[in-house]
This record gives C-alpha cells, structure tokens and sequence, in this order.
C-alpha cells in the first residue's frame, strides 16, 4: 500500500501496533540482528585512511528502491545498481543527479488498451532524502544564471550503503519563476529548452554542489551524455583558478574524464541546434574567457560544418580520454557509431572500450534462493559472489529443493500479478466479471514466459505474435499448456511503442488466449523484480546491434530463470554457457529477419523448450531443465554480477584516470601546458612536413 516506503509506513502504522512490536521479545531479537548486520556493513571501513581518489558519478535518473521516482528504465537501474556495487566494494565514490518532483510517469490502460500517463508529486519529506545542510543547520542552495536569469539549486542526499548520492532540486522558493521551478520537475519531459536546462542543471550545477560540499574528486564519469556540460564547467574553472588557457584546461581536464556510451543508435542522442546553445552559453563563455565557436567545436563531429546540431555525445567524447560501451558487440557497434571522429583509422582501433554491464546480486536474488544458498554454499557467499569458485558448490543443492524453492517463487508471481490486474480492472471501472476473471487468472503449474522492457521499437514487443495461429496452438497445447506474461511502458511520445502495447492487450482479450497472456501494467522496479524472480523463461528478441546490454536477462539467470534471446548485447557473450536459447545467429539485422526470427521462437518453443520443462509430466521435476538452470546459476552469478563491472571500471578506467590526473596537475599543470605547446607548434608546421 505504501509502495515498499519505509517512511511512509511508519508514519501509517499505530502507536498499539508499535507498543506491541516494541515489547515482543521475537520481535526485537530481529530488529537488534537487523541493527548489528546494518552497522557492521556501514562500520567496516570506518577506521581505514582516507583515500587519494574519489570517483563522480554523473547520472540523468537513479533507481534504487520502489518508491524513489527518479528513473525511467535500465539507465536508472543501472546507475542505482552502479552505487550499490560501488559501496559493496568500498569504491571512493559519490554521486550526482536530479531530484525530480514527478520523475517518470506512471501506467494504466484505458478500456481498449491505450496507454493513459499520470505523474504524482513525489513527497521529498516521506522518501529516504534529506537536505544537505550546513554546520549552522541551514540548508545548502547553489546557483547559476540561464538566459532566463539565476537559478537557485537544492541540494538533497542519501546514502546508499557507505556511497553518498546528491540530488539537485531546482523547485524552491527561492526560484520566482515557474518555468525554472519546473527544471526538475519531470524526467524526461518538456521540450528542448526544458532538457538543456536540466542537462546544464546536472552538468554544471553538480559541479559547482561538488565544490560547495568541499568535495574535489580526482575522476568525472559521466554516465551517457546528459552531464557532458560539467567538462565545459571543468575547462573554465581551470582557466581561472590556474591561469590556463583554454587547449591547456581542455588537455588537462580531459585527463580524467570518463564517459560511459548506452547508445546503439544516432537517435537515442541528445542534439541541440547551435542557436539554443548560443542563447544559453554565449554569455558564459564570454564570461569563462574562451569563445563560442570554441565550445561549439567540441559538439560537432565536424568543427567546420556550421549546419551540424550540438551533440552531447560527441562533446563527452571529445572532452574524455577514456570511453567505454557496455557491452563487447556494443563497442563494435560504437567504434563503427563513431569512426567520423577518428577518420584516419580503422574502425578496430577508434578508442572506445568495453566494460559489460552488471547486475546487483544482492538486490536482485529472491529470497528462496537466497535460503537455499545460506544452506549450502559458503557462509560468506554475499560478500565473495564475484568469485567463480563460490558458486562451485551449487550442484550440492538437491534437485527438489532448487525446483521447489522456484515453483514458490512462481506462486508468488501468480498471486502478485493477480492482484495487480483486478486492481486495474477496478481502478478502470471494468464489469464485475473482468475484475472476478483477473483473480483466478494464471496457473502457478503452467510454464510461463516474462517479457518486460521499455516498448521501444527496436525491441520488437509483437514478434512473437507474428503468427498468432500458431501461437495459439503452443500456448493451449493441453498437455503442455504455455503462459505469458509482458510489461513495459512506451514513452509518452513514442506512438508505435503505443500501438504495440494495445496490440497485445487486445490479443489478451481473444476468449482463446484469456488465461495464457496478460499485459501487467504499470511497469516498475518491483514488477520488474517479481517477473525476473518468477517466470520460467525470459524472451528478449531486440533487432540484434540496437540492444547496447540489456540487464533484465541477467537478473532472470541469477534467479534460475533460463533465456530464449537474440545474441545481443551481453547475452552475446553469455549465451554458450548461460544455459539458455539463442534466436538466430551472430549477423547483422535486416527487416526479413523478423519472420525469421518469429519462426525460431516458434520452433525453439515447440521443440526444445515447453518439451523439456514438462519431462516426465506436470508434476515432475525435469531433469534436462535442472541441468541447464545449474549452469545458468553457477555462471551467470558471478560474471555478470554489478561487483564484477566497478572492479572493471576501477582497474581499466578509474585507477588510470586518477593516475593521469595526479601526474597531469604537478607543477601548476606544466604537462599541460607543454602538450599544449607542442600541439600547437605541429600544427603550425604539418603543412610543411
């Protein structure tokens, strides 16, 4: 009812029913084990030295538990899961973001399947933020000025494990007016002035809250491209504080930027045209002694191309020494994305490189599981699962108890999306009969199949209904009877996302397939968890190059559910040894592939699949199954697990950049200077060589 709010619930909850807790001796034995296993995680590095570096982390969304808004999709999760590891791992690490008064819209569907938005106001005072504030108690407020005049910035934390995060809010009272109140007001919404703002918000006003808070990190990630204002920030505090000029403080602060790519696609870029840029950065580089076209160069891919658009992308490009993709296809396909930028070279060599995205472990692992592994894996496996040799032990896991610890997963799921679905039903005002049918849909015996992403297009949410005939027939096989369960949300502008998720609400409704496909709606951090912990298979068939990761499918295989996937993105690099399906083959995407690859998913189901999970009949453990699902757990666990990704970011990234930085800044920054030097004397003589 409080959406997993901690706040909000002890705030619902009556004094009695607190008393009554509070003098039950079982009770309190829980709380004091909850208390002590808390405090020694916080305390555990307490009494170690402070550490030279300290990473930034800079990031548009963050999702970290159900009832903070402030994420749309895998980015967010990711971002969250990136702060989680990060403290896991005692990585020096903060993080920088925007505190949004509605954050990311909300789901229903209509009566004929069209997909409504609603954005309640987030209440700051009942979620786990609080004000940053000064020794004196008042509360920190930075700014900077916009075209539309000064803006005014709170500043919020939370402490994630031992990570901090920092929040910026831009609706105070202190902001006269409405549209600059509204910078923070939705994730992604508004129109381009609304997107600039926030991205300069982020970029520029995380800067300058760093530097209020004392806090002088000696490595800036930006996470995507929404941030890449903070290397401009970067550039001009430099020329000022250490009297550079600005292809010193460019060389030098590029040292130890980081820019992370999720992009597969030149759409999925942020791009302004030069005008908006002028009208918001003419004064401020005027003001930061450097010109206009000086910082225009760095958006573009051509300099001398005055009809290209600002791109941020290419800015966090130009102004980093390191890049990485997120996968190792994704940084085939950003290498090739991006060779315009490095012309002369093949594209093998464009300097971008690869750490594959992971998963939080510990966030994402059901409960059962989590018993069964208490009993027979290591004692210390929570804090050791990124090592291999940990999960050796899960083939001493009976068959039966690994099986059965599913299935009460699944009758979980099976109850959750009932009650999720009749209460829609009501919130809709459906007939008695729609709302009776939502709370005996679904059979915790049947095979099901979870689908649950973003409705992108290029994820291709209706290919498996290609051919809806001979979908029909594997769902109702009476013997081998087939479930289906699909969430996601489209953007609120994405029509054809729209279209698809009607397409299959109304297929739901055919009297043929009403027990065997259900659209869940509302699509969120905690209907992500209970489908990824419950469903049997896990279908992701994305046009194969488009998908940068994709992380749903790992979280599935830490949960014992296999995949029936394209070999994209990580599953790429999974799929001989997850256990799991692969739909086609390693080449390049073409529109005849769609029938293609429907026809796969049909024949890989018909043949190999659904045959293989009822072995022996509905009531039996299936063999086969079992030996594929060890194999997922035992590999999948540890190398696609979130510790595995920042020990990665750390060694390739991270260590280096902090290095560089050190050496780049002794002696007032001469190595930057006489870089700068040279360039410039080569430059002037290359047409003489």
């Amino acid at each position: 009812a409080v959406n997993h709010n901690p706040i909000l619930l002890l705030g619902r909850v009556s004094q009695a029913t607190l008393a009554k807790a509070g003098s039950d001796p079982r009770y309190l034995a829980l709380y004091r084990k909850a208390c002590e296993h808390f405090d020694s995680y916080i305390q555990k590095t307490a009494n170690e030295p402070p550490r030279e570096e300290l990473i930034a982390y800079f990031s548009m969304e963050y999702g970290l538990v159900d009832c903070m808004q402030i994420y749309s999709g895998g980015l967010g999760i990711l971002s969250g899961d990136h702060l989680k590891a990060a403290s896991d791992a005692d990585i020096p690490l903060v993080g920088i973001g925007l505190l949004y008064q509605k954050g990311y819209f909300q789901q229903s569907l209509n009566p004929d399947g069209w997909q409504q938005e609603r954005n309640p106001v987030n209440d700051f005072y009942t979620l786990p933020v609080q004000p940053v504030r000064k020794s004196d108690g008042s509360e920190i407020v930075i700014s900077l000025n916009l075209p539309v005049g000064p803006v005014h910035i709170k500043l919020w934390h939370i402490n994630v494990g031992r990570t901090k995060l920092y929040l910026l809010d831009t609706n105070i009272p202190e902001n006269d007016r409405p549209d600059i109140r509204d910078i923070t007001d939705e994730l992604y919404g508004g129109d381009a002035y609304t997107r600039i703002k926030q991205e300069i918000v982020l970029g520029i006003g995380g800067m300058r809250a760093l530097k209020v808070l004392g806090l002088e990190p000696t490595v800036f990630h930006m996470n995507e491209g929404h941030s890449a204002f903070l290397a401009v920030e970067r550039v001009r505090v430099l020329m000022k504080e250490q009297s550079l000029s600005f292809d010193e403080a460019l060389d030098a602060s590029r040292t130890n930027n980081v820019f992370t790519t999720h992009t597969s696609v030149p759409a999925g870029i942020d791009l302004f045209d030069p005008g908006l840029i002028y009208e918001y950065f003419n004064d401020y580089c005027r003001e930061g002694g450097f010109s206009f076209d000086q910082l225009l160069a760095l958006g573009r891919s051509n300099p001398f191309d005055n009809q290209q658009r600002f791109s941020m992308a290419v800015l966090a490009i130009k102004t980093s020494s390191f890049r990485n993709a997120v996968s190792r296809l994704h940084r085939r396909v950003s290498q090739e994305m991006w060779q315009e930028l490095w012309p002369k070279l093949p594209v093998w060599e464009v300097p971008i490189t690869s750490v594959t995205n992971g998963v939080h472990l510990p966030t994402w692992i059901n409960g059962d599981l989590a018993m069964l592994y208490d009993q027979y894996l290591q004692p210390d496996w929570r804090e050791q699962h990124p090592d291999p040799k940990v999960w050796d032990l899960i083939n001493e896991i009976p068959e039966q108890e690994l099986w059965e610890a599913h299935r009460r997963r699944k009758r979980r799921l099976v109850q959750y999306v009932r009650e999720r679905a009749a209460t829609a039903a009501v919130n809709r005002k459906a007939p008695i009969t729609e709302v009776r049918r939502a709370q005996e849909m679904l059979d915790p015996d049947v095979f099901t199949i979870g689908f649950a992403r973003r409705f992108a297009t290029y994820k291709r949410a209706t290919l498996l209904f290609r051919d809806v005939n001979r979908l029909k027939q594997i769902l109702t096989n009476p013997k081998m009877p087939v479930q289906i369960l699909i969430a996601g949300k489209a953007h609120p502008k994405d029509h054809p996302g729209k279209m698809y998720i009607r397409e299959i609400v109304r297929l739901s409704r055919d009297p043929e397939l009403a027990n065997h496909l259900l659209f869940v709606e509302d699509y969120s951090h905690q209907v992500g968890r209970e489908l990824v912990q419950g469903v049997d298979l896990w279908l992701n068939n994305p046009r194969r190059g488009e998908e940068a990761c994709g992380t749903s499918g790992m979280k599935a295989c830490i949960n014992g559910v296999l995949n029936l996937s394209i070999l994209d993105g990580w599953f790429d690099e999974a799929y001989e040894h997850s256990g799991g399906w692969a739909i086609g083959d390693r080449e390049p995407y073409s529109e005849d592939q769609d029938e293609i690859h429907a026809r796969a998913i049909y024949s890989i189901l018909e043949n190999e699949i659904v045959p293989m999970y009822y072995q022996g009949g509905m009531d039996a453990v299936p063999e086969e199954w079992m030996k594929r699902v060890r194999q997922c757990l035992m590999y999948v666990s540890p190398h696609f697990a979130c510790q595995r990704m920042v020990t990665e970011y750390m060694s390739q990234l991270y260590e280096p950049s902090h290095r560089g930085y050190t050496a780049v800044r002794q002696n007032a920054f001469e190595t930057a200077r006489e870089r700068a030097r040279w360039r410039h004397d080569v430059d002037n003589s290359w047409s003489r060589v």
